[in-house]
């Protein structure tokens, strides 16, 4: 395949953690990448360092997803990288800033940026790109996607970090909406809802989660890691799931199976026998 028809990935929030995953995931499947983040440091220097290493064109775009105003440009900018787009990943994001606050202690500040990052402008920006990829002329056999990283907590309640639940429940939804409407068009959505992925983001967490892990939180006894989640977007952006839309794939070990209560091992290891 020649340079100038190999297939583009946009990822957001690449700089480092699961978003960097990602791209070297689709990267190593010969994917030319733009990098999408808000923040141009040595972890975005040291992400474009690791695709030079894989030989694939690549390209940096800094953008604030908060400002919806700017998603046409951010969707230009990646759109004339390379001259194409193939797949949207919808990975930038934000944690609440009060991991202690539960939902009757939430603030304004707090409800408001998480909202505007990981909702509104993950929202506009997919609506950009869904307008560009529906115009620019791909051949009949071209696979075009938008994958969108949520969590597990889109599912899960949790009374702490509430709202980052209700961010990503809306980012799940979002998925089924734009799935109906782009189906006709030829473009696949997706929902990746990883679960306990050990990452810089909850590096504050990895000591008190340890022994939760190790004692069972997940049929699958280990942590998830972003190479997992890498996986999984590079396996829906080549079209490895060709007669799926709209659909939910979860990376969490088995957390998500429906489950007794008495499967709980706190609870098991208080029965009797």
């Amino acid at each position: 395949m020649t340079s100038h028809n190999k297939r583009v990935a946009v990822v957001t929030g690449a700089r480092r953690g699961i978003g960097r995953s990602i791209a070297l995931a689709l990267a190593d499947g010969g994917w030319d990448i733009v990098v999408v983040d808000l923040v141009d440091d040595e972890a975005t220097h040291q992400t474009l360092a690791a695709l030079d290493n894989r030989n694939v064109r690549h390209a940096f775009v800094q953008a604030d997803m908060a400002d919806v105003g700017l998603a046409a440009d951010t969707c230009r900018q990646a759109m004339t990288a390379f001259g194409r787009i193939d797949a949207l990943v919808n990975n930038a994001g934000v944690q609440v800033q009060d991991r202690n606050a539960d939902i009757l202690h939430a603030t304004v500040e707090s409800f408001d940026r998480l909202i505007n990052i990981n909702l509104r402008g993950t929202f506009f920006l997919t609506q950009a790109f869904a307008h560009a990829l529906i115009a620019q002329a791909l051949p009949d056999d071209a696979f075009c996607s938008i994958i969108t990283v949520s969590s597990s907590n889109a599912l899960h309640a949790k009374t702490r970090g509430a709202e980052y639940c209700i961010s990503k429940s809306g980012l799940s939804m979002m998925n089924k909406v734009m799935a109906l409407q782009l189906a006709p068009h030829g473009i696949a959505c997706f929902e990746v809802q990883p679960g306990l992925i050990k990452t810089d983001m909850n590096r504050s967490m990895h000591e008190v989660y340890e022994p939760i892990v190790a004692g069972g939180l997940t049929p699958i006894r280990r942590w998830g890691y972003g190479e997992d989640v890498g996986r999984t977007v590079a396996t829906l952006a080549s079209g490895g799931l060709p007669f799926s839309t709209g659909q939910t794939l979860y990376v969490d070990g088995g957390l998500h199976i429906p489950k007794s209560p008495f499967e709980s091992p706190f609870v098991r290891a208080h029965l009797p026998g």
